[in-house]
């Protein structure tokens, strides 16, 4: 199988890494996460000029028609730049939802403003109770009239502080943990109703916790069937955990290349650090897991994200692996720097935070694992039944 890029997938690398190079230092970085809104609404708009924030979006709608792969090289450049902007939440996985679910008028009415920049989504599903099914939604609408009236709770909203509207799910039928019975709503973050709780995560990121009490939300406002959600929701997710899976690849070869060099610079007892023979196993072991990874990344991206079982699979597959990476790779890089791997002011503890946080969004190593281990158990005992013999 061929993985090389197309001419028009090198040109939109080269244009990303040249934008984090010259804007996205670590200095500016540092002073974007110390301001109040914690991201920089001038990078937002230089995304949107390139071209960056169309990127998954079909051409119809003014977006560049990429594929799962152009969407992963985007996330891996700002994963070696620790973009703070919701790229992410707002685009890969709210603008996949709309792009998926929405009306043919809702699409060209909501997809151009995020293109532009104008607009900025953010998906308000996970509640407390849920940890990462997604089916496990307790947040009510009821009808009332032309309306829903919504009443709950959403937790850690990713990219909440920073959006204009959200995307939430409610309960319209069935019991709390049912497939069936979920329904997605769009609503302007200033509705009243609505309470946000903002917040920076550990890894210098935004989130909201979302009150949600006798919110009134117009039927017109309702994103694909009432009640029919969740095959959608179940979707986008899968392929944003492989956007995630892409930023902690950028992530690993930051931290890769940055232990290489300090234990090539670091001299104890007269010689660089990076001649002693059992750091020169941990340095070879952590290039193996990072080339593993973006291995087992090609393969989730090329793998046929139609097919359901196929789809799971493969985002399980890398999801696993890749966490079972960054642990590897992150606690390597922080060891053996040593003191300096701790400190604030200096970047491997913030890549190794962030690192660890997408290895725990969408599903951790365990949960992935047994997801896989579920998806292969099936394909096997499917395969099994179809070739046994049957008796008249």
């Amino acid at each position: 199988m061929d993985f090389n890029f197309t001419e028009e997938q090198t040109l939109l690398e080269n244009m990303v890494t040249s934008f984090i190079r010259d804007n996205y230092t670590w200095e500016a970085r540092e002073a974007i996460v110390k301001t109040e809104e914690g991201w920089k609404p001038e990078n937002w708009n230089q995304f949107a000029e390139l071209g960056l924030l169309g990127v998954p979006f079909a051409e119809e709608f003014g977006g560049l028609g990429g594929s799962v792969v152009d969407t992963m090289i985007v996330m891996e450049q700002f994963g070696k730049g620790l973009v703070v902007e919701p790229y992410m939440p707002s685009v890969v996985l709210a603008g996949g939802l709309i792009s998926s679910l929405g009306s043919k008028e809702q699409v060209e009415a909501i997809i151009p403003t995020i293109i532009s920049g104008e607009a900025r989504y953010a998906f308000a599903h996970s509640e407390p109770q849920s940890r990462f099914d997604l089916y496990d939604v307790k947040t009510s609408a009821v009808a009332n009239g032309g309306d829903f009236v919504l009443n709950g709770f959403k937790s850690v909203v990713f990219g909440g502080p920073i959006a204009t509207h959200l995307i939430i799910s409610a309960r319209t039928s069935g019991e709390q943990r049912d497939t069936n019975g979920i329904t997605l709503f769009l609503v302007d973050k200033t509705a009243a109703g609505l309470t946000l709780q903002n917040y920076p995560t550990i890894d210098e990121y935004r989130a909201s916790e979302v009150v949600i009490e006798n919110l009134k939300v117009s039927k017109d406002m309702i994103l694909g069937e009432v009640d029919n959600a969740y095959a959608a929701i179940d979707e986008n997710i899968d392929r944003s955990t492989i956007a995630v899976c892409a930023e902690a690849v950028g992530i690993l070869e930051v931290l890769k290349d940055t232990t290489i060099d300090y234990c090539k610079n670091r001299k104890q007892f007269g010689q660089a650090i990076g001649k002693n023979q059992s750091i020169q196993h941990r340095l070879v072991d952590m290039m193996i897991e990072y080339e593993q990874s973006k291995s087992i990344l090609y393969m989730a991206c090329t793998a046929d994200l139609s097919n359901p079982s196929d789809r799971k699979k493969a985002v399980s597959g890398a999801k696993a692996r890749i966490g079972k990476a960054i642990k590897y790779v992150g606690e390597n890089a922080i060891q053996l720097h040593g003191g300096m791997g701790m400190v604030d002011e200096y970047m491997v503890s913030h890549y190794f935070k962030r690192a660890t946080m997408l290895g725990i969004l969408f599903g951790n190593e365990d949960y992935h694992m047994k997801r896989f281990s579920d998806i292969t158990q099936a394909n096997v005992t499917k395969i099994t039944d179809s070739n046994s013999p049957r008796i008249a």
